[in-house]
């Protein structure tokens, strides 16, 4: 039976969902302008409406007078000319003496108690709006508040939000169309570019992951350049598996080939010191093996974090206060041998905590391993840097291999050297992945000193 899954997964191209997203990104955005726009229209009518209501309440208002202790109220005829431009509409008034008394106009509902301004009620069934004014008197005969009420039904005033309401829909309809046409049209131009990526990574090996070189347009540079950031993590990832793999493949491989043989030899050995001995030699490798087994895996999550890690702000000497905490105390590291010297201020950097404390450890670990007691971890500040430094009173690291001291040690035969190495090299990718470098120095005072530099970011606010 023929296949035709692939030629349905064809029949919807990228350009048509996207130019389909658009025009329903569109259609809502016009839904909200169609919502906002019956809003205005609402409220532009309301507020008409309401000027006129509360100018013809304030007109009746200021024509009411007093005559022989009496109200008398001479209806102004302006009061009601603009309000007659809305021939469907009722409109209504009332004068009310201060002893609630109809002084003229018609029976309506009283207002709310103590209101002056505008509120909804209904006019012989019809939804109405009224406005309210009151006038104090204060005379010898006559003292209290005359009540005026105006209201008009509410029929023009919704015929007004609609035509807004339309003129703003049809303004809106009309752009929501050309800018539905001009947006599928810019999709499908842009995406054009796609298809040349597409053709190059096609006819591309596997195992490349270089960076894309193919030109591309400004509007997705970004994206090319967020592959190839992606292609370069991955090339990182699998370098570091490549060289987790040799490393234990070329490290770990004869050290447990001794272990077997000692432990063979322990196991057919008669004499019980010999058979000691042998024992101690194979706790001895064993502590060893551990501890190289410790640093691969720790150069592997190194290199790991420095892809995923974000880095934050911290005080170097919170770095070297866990490392003595957290140091190995097969190392004898009493107060004596391995020290702390800190300024009385905070030395600021941009870092991951775990990578900085795993370095500063393997710098201690091999100053107790190949240096002379005392060790002496030293945090500092210089211009534009910072460092965290361990030093000893061994000779360290020739001279001449310093600029390749964390590769050269690796390729030593044996278990120390090895270890040494793979330290180092630790060190110099965690100061990598922190924009820094490994560097070493022979002090005045003598001694050897391996130091993690690392760009400096002031004062922490």
């Amino acid at each position: 039976m023929r296949n035709t899954e692939p030629a349905a997964a064809r029949t919807t191209s990228l350009a048509t969902r996207l130019g389909i997203a658009l025009v329903l990104l569109l259609a809502l955005g016009g839904a909200a302008v169609a919502v906002a726009a019956l809003a205005y229209g609402r409220s532009a009518a309301r507020q008409t409406f309401d000027r006129l209501l509360v100018g013809a309440a304030d007109q009746i208002a200021g024509a009411i007078t007093l005559r022989d202790g009496a109200v008398v109220v001479d209806l102004p005829a302006s009061a009601f000319d603009l309000l007659a431009l809305a021939p469907d509409d009722r409109i209504v008034y009332s004068v009310v003496a201060p002893d609630g008394a109809l002084v003229t106009g018609y029976d309506i509902a009283a207002p709310p108690d103590d209101l002056a301004g505008l509120y909804d009620g209904a006019f012989t069934g019809e939804p109405a709006r009224f406005a309210v004014a009151r006038r104090r008197f204060a005379e010898r005969d006559f003292a209290g508040t005359v009540d005026v009420v105006v209201g008009q039904t509410t029929r023009a005033r919704a015929e007004l939000a609609g035509q807004i309401t339309r003129n703003a829909l049809v303004v809106v309809l009309g752009a929501g169309l050309l800018m539905s046409a001009l947006a599928v049209f810019a999709v499908r131009s842009a995406l054009s570019p796609l298809r040349r990526i597409e053709r190059v990574f096609a006819a591309r090996s596997p195992r490349d992951l270089t960076p894309l070189g193919v030109p591309v347009p400004r509007e997705i540079s970004g994206l090319v350049g967020t592959l190839n950031r992606f292609m370069g993590r991955i090339d990182r990832q699998v370098e570091t598996m490549r060289t987790l793999i040799a490393d234990a493949s070329h490290q770990i491989r004869t050290p447990i080939a001794a272990l077997r043989a000692q432990a063979d030899a322990a196991a057919e050995e008669t004499d019980p010191e010999r058979q000691r001995a042998i024992v101690a030699r194979i706790h001895e490798r064993s502590v060893n093996l551990g501890r190289l087994t410790d640093q691969l895996l720790n150069h592997a999550m190194i290199i790991h974090r420095a892809d995923t890690e974000a880095l934050d702000r911290l005080d170097l000497r919170t770095v070297a206060i866990r490392t003595t905490e957290e140091t190995d105390h097969d190392f004898g590291a009493s107060e004596t041998v391995l020290r702390l010297d800190l300024p009385e201020d905070p030395v600021w950097c941009d870092g991951d905590a775990l990578s900085l404390v795993e370095a500063c450890k393997n710098l201690v670990a091999n100053a107790f391993r190949h240096g002379v007691p005392p060790v002496t971890i030293a945090v500092g500040e210089e211009t534009g840097c910072v460092h965290v430094a361990v030093r000893d009173r061994g000779p360290g690291v020739p001279e001449e291999h310093w600029s390749d001291a964390q590769v050269r040690y690796r390729r030593q035969t044996g278990v120390s050297s090895t270890s040494a190495g793979l330290g180092l090299a630790i060190v110099h990718a965690v100061a990598r992945a922190h924009r820094g470098d490994l560097r070493f120095r022979r002090p005045v005072q003598g001694g050897f000193e391996a130091a993690v530099v690392l760009p400096s970011v002031g004062v922490e606010r």
